[in-house]
């Protein structure tokens, strides 16, 4: 089992592949009290997709999940260039 330490808190990753999801589409949606996490994945030309993981949590939690979202971001985009989002495109055609 692979350990990770963050902050004071040990992760444990199980072994094996069952915990690990591809996802290409994600849903968001929220209530007073949570924020739902739906990760998808489809294919190009479906009409459809199956969702792959549910991640429900506080608003709190979902806030810091955003900065460290950003914070992780922002040095890949440091180490590997600026990652260009569709609707970005057309800002950068010269």
């Amino acid at each position: 089992m692979a350990e990770k330490s963050v902050k004071n808190i040990k992760i444990h990753l199980p072994e094996g592949e069952d915990i690990v999801h591809y996802s290409n589409v994600a849903i968001i949606s929220h209530s007073p009290e949570e924020v739902v996490l739906d990760f998808a994945q489809t294919l190009p030309g479906k009409e459809e997709a199956q969702v792959v993981s549910r991640i429900v949590m506080t608003p709190r939690n979902a806030k810091m999940l955003l900065k460290a979202l950003e914070n992780n971001i922002k040095t890949y985009e440091e180490n590997f260039g600026p990652l260009i989002l569709p609707q970005d495109k057309d800002q950068h055609i010269h």
